[in-house]
């Protein structure tokens, strides 16, 4: 693939800032029409500010953002079964390169996220840990 077809999405995972950027003008939620639109065929959703919901790396707040999220996908086109989201603080620096030891304890429920994107179409994970 070309890398003008694929596309990392960023999206925020704190309260209230993730349901204003899927709102009907929300910017995430227009970037990724626009994406569609002009042929993007691979995205992977990052949801940032995991570090900021109340409770702080919130297993349930990332599943929701990846429900709604996923039904947005579904609607424009995409193959929401087959995108990739991985939940990443970037203040932080949780989940955006190798973790270190001292940072698994904040989301230990998250082992990788497996897609049907490799080479061979069989399944991989796209944040091996």
């Amino acid at each position: 693939k070309q890398w003008y077809q694929r596309r990392v999405a960023i999206t925020a995972g704190g309260t209230g800032e993730f349901e204003a950027g899927y709102a009907k003008t929300g910017q995430p939620r227009e970037h990724l029409l626009l994406a569609f639109t002009l042929g993007v065929k691979e995205v992977m959703i990052a949801v940032n500010k995991m570090d900021t919901p109340s409770p702080p790396y919130n297993e349930g707040r990332f599943k929701e953002i990846q429900g709604e999220a996923s039904n947005y996908l579904k609607k424009i086109g995409y193959q929401a079964r087959r995108i990739p989201f991985i939940p990443i603080s970037g203040f932080h620096g949780v989940n955006m390169v190798a973790p270190i030891k001292d940072e698994v304890h904040n989301m230990k429920w998250f082992k990788g996220s497996a897609n049907k994107n490799g080479p061979s179409g069989k399944e991989k994970d796209v944040n091996p840990r």
